[in-house]
């Protein structure tokens, strides 16, 4: 659809954002060493020890004792390390490089990273709900960066943004416009789409929740919708 590429946004509360750069190493970490991509083959034993599986969660099947790395709960947090392939690990941290820095900034480092869990675990949720008692693993941060991008659509809507519309077109469009299109693409595939590679109820629950919590945890004094600019 598009591809986000910078934001004229400047921080105002944190001189950087550690969080943001932290969430994206611990991304591209697991890729490469905990799911073994550097030898250039996906583990499928990591996918399956730290993935969330709905009937492994919902107590309806158990993993084998040399599968079971975590407590099945925490699954709804594990999984949103894990990526299927170098697109889809690129992809989400383009997505959280762009846009997390300036949430970061309206919540500050703690709420920030309380923040991308729940969204994390909110995304998990919504899969949960669809897919009741499904053995297919849940992979990808998109749930919590579709929290991200909610927030920052809330705080600024105005802000413009660099993207590469349909991967080749360079425009410069305000935030209302790109996100908005975004999130209503990711509702109308969850409303459609019963099955498929990508977990589209995820993106959605992510969103839900990203919209709420940014409400809730944003520093005193922050204001929604860029009022006042």
């Amino acid at each position: 659809m598009f591809i986000p590429l910078h934001d004229q946004n400047s921080l105002k509360h944190v001189l950087r954002p550690v969080v943001t750069w932290a969430l994206i190493l611990l991304n591209v970490l697991a890729f490469f060493l905990l799911q073994g991509a550097v030898t250039g083959d996906i583990s499928a034993g990591s996918v399956l020890s730290y993935g969330l599986i709905p009937s492994v969660v919902m107590d309806v099947k158990d993993l084998t004792p040399d599968l079971q790395a975590v407590p099945d709960s925490l699954t709804l947090f594990t999984y949103a390390f894990l990526h299927g392939d170098f697109w889809h690990l690129a992809g989400n941290m383009l997505f959280l490089w762009v846009f997390g820095d300036n949430v970061e900034d309206a919540l500050g480092h703690i709420r920030f990273l309380a923040f991308y869990l729940l969204c994390a675990a909110a995304g998990g949720l919504a899969y949960m709900l669809v897919n009741l008692n499904s053995d297919v693993p849940l992979i990808g941060a998109s749930g919590a960066v579709s929290g991200v991008v909610a927030a920052y659509l809330m705080l600024h809507p105005k802000v413009k943004i660099w993207v590469l519309a349909l991967g080749r077109i360079p425009l410069r469009l305000s935030a209302q416009w790109v996100l908005g299109a975004w999130i209503l693409y990711q509702v109308y595939h969850a409303a459609l789409s019963s099955a498929g590679s990508v977990a589209w109820s995820a993106h959605v629950g992510g969103l839900l929740a990203g919209g709420v919590l940014v409400i809730v945890l944003r520093r005193r004094g922050v204001v929604l919708f860029d009022r006042g600019l």
